[in-house]
Protein backbone atom coordinates (compact mmCIF):
# COMPACT_ATOMS: atom_id res chain seq x y z
CA UNK A 1 0.00 0.00 0.00
CA UNK A 2 1.21 3.39 -0.80
CA UNK A 3 0.80 5.85 1.99
CA UNK A 4 2.31 8.90 0.29
CA UNK A 5 -0.11 11.77 -1.72
CA UNK A 6 0.59 11.26 -5.67
CA UNK A 7 3.50 14.16 -5.52
CA UNK A 8 5.77 13.14 -2.71
CA UNK A 9 5.18 9.66 -3.71
CA UNK A 10 6.68 10.37 -7.53
CA UNK A 11 9.05 12.68 -6.30
CA UNK A 12 10.59 9.99 -3.69
CA UNK A 13 11.50 8.02 -7.11
CA UNK A 14 12.68 11.15 -9.05
CA UNK A 15 9.43 10.38 -11.28
CA UNK A 16 9.16 14.18 -11.13
CA UNK A 17 12.28 16.60 -12.41
CA UNK A 18 11.84 20.43 -12.58
CA UNK A 19 8.41 20.54 -11.67
CA UNK A 20 7.57 18.32 -14.63
CA UNK A 21 6.85 14.48 -15.32
CA UNK A 22 10.08 12.47 -16.29
CA UNK A 23 10.00 10.36 -19.42
CA UNK A 24 9.99 7.13 -17.00
CA UNK A 25 6.61 8.20 -15.36
CA UNK A 26 4.83 8.57 -18.48
CA UNK A 27 5.68 5.20 -19.25
CA UNK A 28 4.67 3.76 -16.32
CA UNK A 29 1.38 5.85 -15.55
CA UNK A 30 0.27 6.64 -18.94
CA UNK A 31 -3.59 6.58 -19.30
CA UNK A 32 -3.73 7.11 -22.81
CA UNK A 33 -1.97 4.21 -25.25
CA UNK A 34 0.62 5.28 -26.84
CA UNK A 35 2.88 4.22 -29.93
CA UNK A 36 5.94 4.55 -27.74
CA UNK A 37 5.25 1.68 -25.69
CA UNK A 38 3.99 -0.69 -28.70
CA UNK A 39 4.55 -4.30 -28.56
CA UNK A 40 3.10 -6.97 -31.17
CA UNK A 41 1.72 -9.67 -30.23
CA UNK A 42 1.47 -13.12 -32.40
CA UNK A 43 0.79 -16.49 -32.55
CA UNK A 44 2.31 -18.54 -35.51
CA UNK A 45 1.29 -21.98 -36.60
CA UNK A 46 4.49 -21.43 -38.49
CA UNK A 47 6.98 -19.03 -40.04
CA UNK A 48 4.04 -17.47 -42.39
CA UNK A 49 0.78 -18.43 -40.98
CA UNK A 50 -0.66 -16.25 -38.05
CA UNK A 51 -3.43 -17.86 -36.25
CA UNK A 52 -4.29 -15.20 -33.75
CA UNK A 53 -2.18 -11.46 -32.56
CA UNK A 54 -2.79 -8.66 -30.42
CA UNK A 55 -1.56 -5.18 -29.83
CA UNK A 56 -0.71 -3.71 -26.72
CA UNK A 57 0.09 0.26 -26.49
CA UNK A 58 -0.51 0.58 -22.56
CA UNK A 59 1.54 1.50 -19.59
CA UNK A 60 4.67 -0.73 -19.00
CA UNK A 61 3.41 -2.23 -16.00
CA UNK A 62 -0.08 -3.17 -17.39
CA UNK A 63 1.65 -4.70 -19.97
CA UNK A 64 3.21 -7.72 -18.02
CA UNK A 65 0.05 -8.99 -17.14
CA UNK A 66 -1.62 -8.46 -20.76
CA UNK A 67 1.89 -10.06 -22.41
CA UNK A 68 1.28 -12.80 -20.33
CA UNK A 69 -2.33 -13.73 -20.53
CA UNK A 70 -1.35 -13.53 -24.79
CA UNK A 71 1.18 -16.28 -23.80
CA UNK A 72 -0.67 -18.49 -21.41
CA UNK A 73 -3.70 -18.41 -24.04
CA UNK A 74 -1.78 -20.05 -26.79
CA UNK A 75 0.83 -22.43 -24.88
CA UNK A 76 -0.11 -26.42 -23.55
CA UNK A 77 -0.68 -26.85 -20.16
CA UNK A 78 -0.41 -30.40 -18.97
CA UNK A 79 -2.60 -32.00 -16.71
CA UNK A 80 -0.97 -35.08 -14.65
CA UNK A 81 -3.78 -36.87 -12.91
CA UNK A 82 -2.81 -38.47 -9.68
CA UNK A 83 -4.57 -41.08 -7.25
CA UNK A 84 -5.08 -37.65 -4.80
CA UNK A 85 -8.13 -35.30 -5.71
CA UNK A 86 -6.14 -32.54 -6.71
CA UNK A 87 -4.10 -33.12 -10.42
CA UNK A 88 -0.94 -31.57 -11.27
CA UNK A 89 -0.71 -28.69 -13.33
CA UNK A 90 2.17 -27.77 -15.38
CA UNK A 91 2.80 -25.60 -17.88
CA UNK A 92 4.47 -25.80 -21.17
CA UNK A 93 7.16 -23.27 -20.08
CA UNK A 94 8.10 -22.38 -16.67
CA UNK A 95 6.04 -19.24 -15.97
CA UNK A 96 7.83 -18.02 -13.90
CA UNK A 97 10.97 -17.62 -16.41
CA UNK A 98 8.57 -16.06 -19.18
CA UNK A 99 7.78 -13.50 -16.49
CA UNK A 100 11.13 -12.80 -16.13
CA UNK A 101 11.67 -12.22 -19.60
CA UNK A 102 8.63 -9.92 -20.00
CA UNK A 103 9.76 -7.67 -17.16
CA UNK A 104 13.48 -7.45 -18.80
CA UNK A 105 11.94 -6.42 -22.05
CA UNK A 106 10.04 -3.88 -20.42
CA UNK A 107 13.05 -2.64 -18.20
CA UNK A 108 15.92 -2.78 -21.15
CA UNK A 109 14.00 -1.89 -23.99
CA UNK A 110 15.22 1.29 -25.94
CA UNK A 111 11.98 3.82 -25.67
CA UNK A 112 13.80 5.82 -28.35
CA UNK A 113 13.68 3.37 -30.76
CA UNK A 114 11.53 3.01 -33.70
CA UNK A 115 10.88 -0.75 -33.69
CA UNK A 116 8.19 -2.41 -31.63
CA UNK A 117 9.01 -5.07 -28.94
CA UNK A 118 7.51 -8.36 -30.66
CA UNK A 119 6.37 -11.72 -28.88
CA UNK A 120 6.04 -14.52 -31.21
CA UNK A 121 4.49 -18.28 -30.25
CA UNK A 122 5.15 -20.99 -32.29
CA UNK A 123 4.18 -24.58 -31.64
CA UNK A 124 8.03 -25.17 -30.07
CA UNK A 125 9.22 -21.56 -29.55
CA UNK A 126 8.44 -18.51 -28.37
CA UNK A 127 10.50 -14.84 -29.66
CA UNK A 128 10.48 -12.55 -27.48
CA UNK A 129 12.23 -9.40 -29.52
CA UNK A 130 13.24 -6.33 -27.99
CA UNK A 131 14.79 -2.76 -29.27
CA UNK A 132 17.98 -2.08 -27.72
CA UNK A 133 21.13 -4.63 -28.25
CA UNK A 134 23.80 -5.57 -25.33
CA UNK A 135 25.68 -2.49 -24.49
CA UNK A 136 29.27 -2.66 -26.10
CA UNK A 137 30.59 -3.89 -22.88
CA UNK A 138 29.09 -6.54 -22.44
CA UNK A 139 28.20 -9.61 -24.60
CA UNK A 140 26.67 -13.13 -24.92
CA UNK A 141 28.92 -14.82 -23.63
CA UNK A 142 29.12 -13.10 -20.37
CA UNK A 143 25.35 -13.48 -20.00
CA UNK A 144 25.93 -17.38 -19.47
CA UNK A 145 29.06 -16.98 -17.67
CA UNK A 146 27.13 -14.41 -15.08
CA UNK A 147 30.92 -11.98 -15.63
CA UNK A 148 29.12 -8.80 -16.05
CA UNK A 149 27.54 -5.85 -14.07
CA UNK A 150 24.20 -4.83 -15.50
CA UNK A 151 23.63 -1.35 -15.84
CA UNK A 152 19.61 -0.88 -16.25
CA UNK A 153 19.26 1.41 -19.98
CA UNK A 154 15.95 2.81 -18.19
CA UNK A 155 17.35 2.95 -14.35
CA UNK A 156 14.59 5.22 -12.93
CA UNK A 157 11.78 2.37 -14.17
CA UNK A 158 14.71 -0.27 -13.03
CA UNK A 159 14.28 1.32 -9.88
CA UNK A 160 10.67 1.28 -9.01
CA UNK A 161 10.24 -2.12 -10.48
CA UNK A 162 12.54 -3.21 -7.78
CA UNK A 163 11.27 -1.19 -4.53
CA UNK A 164 7.53 -2.83 -5.69
CA UNK A 165 9.28 -6.23 -5.37
CA UNK A 166 8.48 -6.82 -9.54
CA UNK A 167 12.64 -7.92 -9.99
CA UNK A 168 14.96 -8.87 -7.00
CA UNK A 169 18.02 -7.27 -8.16
CA UNK A 170 20.29 -5.99 -10.84
CA UNK A 171 22.08 -8.64 -13.16
CA UNK A 172 19.99 -11.67 -11.57
CA UNK A 173 17.37 -11.88 -14.43
CA UNK A 174 19.23 -14.33 -16.77
CA UNK A 175 20.36 -16.20 -14.37
CA UNK A 176 17.00 -17.29 -12.96
CA UNK A 177 15.96 -17.62 -16.43
CA UNK A 178 18.05 -19.86 -16.87
CA UNK A 179 17.32 -21.66 -13.59
CA UNK A 180 13.81 -22.01 -14.30
CA UNK A 181 14.48 -23.88 -17.41
CA UNK A 182 17.16 -26.25 -16.23
CA UNK A 183 14.92 -27.34 -12.78
CA UNK A 184 12.18 -28.54 -15.26
CA UNK A 185 14.85 -29.90 -17.46
CA UNK A 186 14.20 -28.05 -20.45
CA UNK A 187 16.01 -26.91 -23.13
CA UNK A 188 17.81 -23.38 -22.06
CA UNK A 189 17.07 -20.33 -24.13
CA UNK A 190 19.25 -18.63 -26.84
CA UNK A 191 20.01 -15.30 -26.36
CA UNK A 192 21.78 -12.76 -29.13
CA UNK A 193 21.39 -9.15 -30.59
CA UNK A 194 20.11 -8.96 -33.63
CA UNK A 195 19.57 -5.81 -36.08
CA UNK A 196 18.78 -2.93 -33.76
CA UNK A 197 17.42 -5.19 -30.82
CA UNK A 198 17.91 -8.50 -28.46
CA UNK A 199 16.05 -11.70 -28.80
CA UNK A 200 15.25 -14.47 -26.55
CA UNK A 201 13.98 -17.21 -27.87
CA UNK A 202 12.79 -20.31 -25.34
CA UNK A 203 11.80 -24.15 -26.59
CA UNK A 204 8.83 -25.57 -25.51
CA UNK A 205 8.19 -29.41 -25.19
CA UNK A 206 6.64 -31.13 -27.32
CA UNK A 207 2.59 -31.68 -25.52
CA UNK A 208 -0.13 -32.60 -27.93
CA UNK A 209 -3.44 -30.54 -27.79
CA UNK A 210 -6.19 -32.94 -26.24
CA UNK A 211 -10.27 -31.78 -24.73
CA UNK A 212 -11.91 -34.10 -22.52
CA UNK A 213 -13.47 -35.23 -19.28
CA UNK A 214 -11.27 -37.84 -17.12
CA UNK A 215 -11.25 -38.36 -13.17
CA UNK A 216 -13.82 -36.27 -12.50
CA UNK A 217 -12.05 -32.69 -14.02
CA UNK A 218 -12.57 -31.05 -17.11
CA UNK A 219 -9.47 -30.27 -19.20
CA UNK A 220 -9.92 -27.29 -22.20
CA UNK A 221 -8.09 -27.00 -25.36
CA UNK A 222 -4.22 -26.09 -25.31
CA UNK A 223 -4.45 -29.21 -21.68
CA UNK A 224 -3.11 -32.90 -21.90
CA UNK A 225 -3.34 -35.56 -19.66
CA UNK A 226 -0.21 -37.47 -18.68
CA UNK A 227 0.59 -40.62 -16.37
CA UNK A 228 -0.97 -42.07 -13.44
CA UNK A 229 -4.15 -42.46 -14.41
CA UNK A 230 -6.15 -45.09 -12.67
CA UNK A 231 -9.11 -47.46 -14.06
CA UNK A 232 -11.68 -45.29 -13.02
CA UNK A 233 -9.94 -42.37 -15.11
CA UNK A 234 -8.80 -44.74 -18.22
CA UNK A 235 -12.83 -45.47 -18.49
CA UNK A 236 -13.42 -41.91 -18.22
CA UNK A 237 -11.04 -41.54 -21.21
CA UNK A 238 -12.62 -44.03 -23.02
CA UNK A 239 -15.93 -43.04 -22.50
CA UNK A 240 -15.50 -39.28 -23.67
CA UNK A 241 -13.35 -40.17 -26.89
CA UNK A 242 -16.45 -42.75 -27.78
CA UNK A 243 -19.17 -40.44 -27.52
CA UNK A 244 -18.82 -39.06 -31.26
CA UNK A 245 -17.84 -41.52 -33.37
CA UNK A 246 -17.14 -45.85 -33.27
CA UNK A 247 -13.95 -46.85 -32.02
CA UNK A 248 -12.39 -50.60 -32.24
CA UNK A 249 -10.54 -52.62 -29.36
CA UNK A 250 -7.48 -51.98 -30.65
CA UNK A 251 -7.87 -47.96 -31.37
CA UNK A 252 -9.55 -47.52 -27.84
CA UNK A 253 -5.74 -49.62 -26.71
CA UNK A 254 -3.68 -46.82 -28.38
CA UNK A 255 -5.75 -44.34 -26.74
CA UNK A 256 -5.34 -44.73 -23.64
CA UNK A 257 -2.31 -46.64 -23.93
CA UNK A 258 -2.56 -50.03 -22.86
CA UNK A 259 -2.72 -53.25 -24.30
CA UNK A 260 -6.10 -55.12 -26.06
CA UNK A 261 -6.13 -57.96 -23.84
CA UNK A 262 -6.61 -55.21 -20.59
CA UNK A 263 -8.67 -53.43 -22.16
CA UNK A 264 -10.83 -56.69 -23.68
CA UNK A 265 -10.60 -58.35 -19.66
CA UNK A 266 -10.95 -55.27 -17.28
CA UNK A 267 -12.04 -52.03 -18.99
CA UNK A 268 -14.74 -53.12 -21.78
CA UNK A 269 -16.73 -55.64 -19.56
CA UNK A 270 -17.35 -52.69 -17.05
CA UNK A 271 -18.30 -50.52 -19.25
CA UNK A 272 -21.20 -52.32 -21.25
CA UNK A 273 -22.58 -53.86 -17.92
CA UNK A 274 -22.71 -50.22 -16.90
CA UNK A 275 -24.15 -48.74 -20.02
CA UNK A 276 -20.90 -46.39 -20.11
CA UNK A 277 -20.20 -48.04 -23.62
CA UNK A 278 -22.63 -49.63 -26.04
CA UNK A 279 -21.43 -52.46 -28.47
CA UNK A 280 -22.49 -51.79 -32.42
CA UNK A 281 -22.27 -54.08 -35.25
CA UNK A 282 -21.40 -57.40 -35.19
CA UNK A 283 -23.01 -57.63 -32.08
CA UNK A 284 -20.25 -60.35 -31.32
CA UNK A 285 -17.79 -59.92 -28.76
CA UNK A 286 -15.34 -61.78 -30.28
CA UNK A 287 -15.28 -60.10 -33.62
CA UNK A 288 -12.02 -58.85 -34.55
CA UNK A 289 -13.34 -55.26 -35.99
CA UNK A 290 -15.98 -55.07 -33.14
CA UNK A 291 -16.93 -51.00 -32.45
CA UNK A 292 -17.92 -49.54 -29.62
CA UNK A 293 -19.86 -46.36 -28.67
CA UNK A 294 -20.90 -44.41 -25.89
CA UNK A 295 -24.89 -44.56 -26.49
CA UNK A 296 -28.02 -44.16 -24.58
CA UNK A 297 -29.91 -46.24 -27.09
CA UNK A 298 -28.47 -49.62 -27.71
CA UNK A 299 -28.02 -49.04 -31.73
CA UNK A 300 -27.25 -52.25 -32.92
Amino acid sequence: MVDDDPLTFLMKYDLIRDGKLSNAAYLLFKKDNSVITTIELGYFQDEIVIKDSDRSKEDILTQVDRIMDFVRKHINKEVIITEKPQSIHRWQYPLEAIREIVMNMIIHRDYRSASDSIVKIYPDKIEFYNPGRLPDNITVEDLWANTYKSTPRNKLIADFCKDLGIVEKYGSGIRRILDYFRKEKQKEPVFGNISDGFMVTVFADKLEDVTLQAGGETLQAGEIVKKRMNKNDLMALIEYHSSDRYLTIDQLAALVNRNAAYLKNELIPVMLETGRLVRLYPDKPNHPNQAYKKCEVNMK
